[in-house]
């Protein structure tokens, strides 16, 4: 829920409150009660700053009780101050003075003069008023479920507009970050939409409908679980294999990175449909080199999620969940894919990009993938060449005085890639 503006309304009741007792209103704090005493102060040593203050409880007795200033001003018998009030002697008119203390002073004198009208702007009562109007407001708020059925009969309706569509997916995309949210989305019939809009002709809507759909998907097994049965993911791969604007492509690449992710099941779905095979084409006809970083860094995201699981499946103190995680990881013929569909060939292409982190990506992947590539590794020229120049080249970096410190340990880092994959090809 977004509560910012009434949230923001009530703490600004709540310091004018706290103002108006501070500045003189009867409080529960002690007050310093000035005693009617005639004359001087401490005898020979007295001077006209000296205090005398005695405290008590207001429930003693109905005080009336002065509200100081910056300027000195005479105190009548019996009368009660503020605690943090300075009261004086004058020992030129014999009578009790008082003013606003030093801290109050600072206060004022530090540009809050201005404000010192607020304390007359509301009584009380009137304050008690607004702060009950504000939490009738609070409690009057939309849940995010509310908000979501709302949004759910907008697109339900055959009136609103592509532009009025791709808003509510928007604000849809904003609201299923949340875990519970994008169950609530899923149990309300919410994915029906979503897939109609990746199912559109209309390119915007497809992207906007893959945004909300790898946002819901995110770390959300119950959702993840939903959108494999719905059909969704040959949806996506349809979309990557077809010629769609490379927008759409991206968020589709997000969706499915976030549909496999931490999923077994997805993947042994993805790669018996033909997953591998689409992305590899996708990656030889992706020129500019837009899409690759992002194919590799979701293929090494598989390579090392099996290899994690493959390990924990060797602890004897798994539970049922992880023993069938370990056992839908067994399904996944993942390195196989990789030497069948090319992928030893084609991942050390993303090396001639001039941009480090694909340079990094690609070097993960290499490393992730050496123990079937291993023998495609020794006879690729292309390779071996580029293993050698880029790592003259990062060694210069990182020893050249134009480099910011921060990044020679990034540059070092990739030397270390390089260095750990030319050791495994050796």
């Amino acid at each position: 829920m977004r509560l910012v503006s009434s949230s923001a309304t009530l703490a600004f009741i709540l310091l004018l409150y706290c103002c108006h007792l501070i500045l003189g209103q009867k409080s529960d704090s002690a007050l310093t009660l000035v005693e009617n005493t005639e004359g001087g102060g401490r005898g020979e040593g007295g001077n006209d700053d000296d205090e005398e203050e005695m405290t008590v409880d207001e429930d003693e007795g109905d005080l009336e009780v002065v509200q100081p200033t910056e300027e000195w001003q005479t105190l009548k018998p019996g009368q009660a101050v503020p605690t943090g009030a300075h009261v004086r002697l004058n020992l030129q008119t014999g009578q009790r003075e008082v003013r606003l203390g030093e801290e109050q002073l600072k206060y004022w004198t530090h540009g809050h003069r201005d404000k010192e009208e607020i304390q007359t702007l509301f009584s009380p009562d009137e304050l008690k008023q607004a702060m009950k109007k504000i939490k009738e407001d609070l409690n009057s708020v939309s849940t995010d479920q509310q908000i979501m059925k709302r949004m759910l009969e907008q697109l339900n309706s055959s009136k609103l507009s592509t532009e009025q569509r791709l808003n509510v997916l928007l604000e849809l995309e904003y609201l299923v970050h949340q875990v519970d949210n994008a169950q609530t989305l899923c149990s309300m019939g919410g994915l029906q939409f979503i897939l109609q809009g990746l199912n559109s002709s209309d390119f915007r809507l497809q992207e906007s409908s893959a945004f909300v759909l790898g946002s819901a998907v995110a770390s959300n097994p119950v959702v993840q679980v939903k959108v494999v049965e719905s059909g969704a993911l040959q949806m996506l791969l349809t979309i990557l294999a077809t010629t769609q604007p490379v927008r759409v492509k991206k968020k589709v690449l997000f969706a499915v990175a976030s549909l496999l992710r931490h999923f077994p099941y997805a993947q042994h779905y993805f790669l018996s449909h033909g997953g591998l095979q689409v992305l590899s084409e996708l990656f030889r006809a992706d020129g500019g080199g837009v899409l690759r970083t992002r194919i590799v860094t979701m293929l090494y995201d598989m390579i090392s999620e099996k290899e994690r699981i493959t390990q924990a499946g060797l602890d004897p103190m798994l539970d049922a969940s992880h023993e069938e995680r370990v056992h839908q990881s067994s399904k996944v013929t993942l390195q196989g894919e990789l030497l069948e569909k090319g992928w030893c060939s084609l991942v050390p292409q993303l090396l001639e990009s001039t941009e480090h982190d694909c340079r990094e990506k690609a070097l993960q992947a290499l490393l992730a993938m050496a123990n079937v590539c291993l023998e495609q590794y020794h006879s690729d020229s292309f390779l071996l060449g580029s293993l050698l120049s880029l790592r003259d080249q990062y060694e210069e970096m990182i020893l050249s005085e134009m480099i910011p410190g921060e990044e020679n340990s990034y540059f070092a880092e990739i030397v270390e890639l390089i260095d750990a994959l030319q050791i495994k090809i050796k």
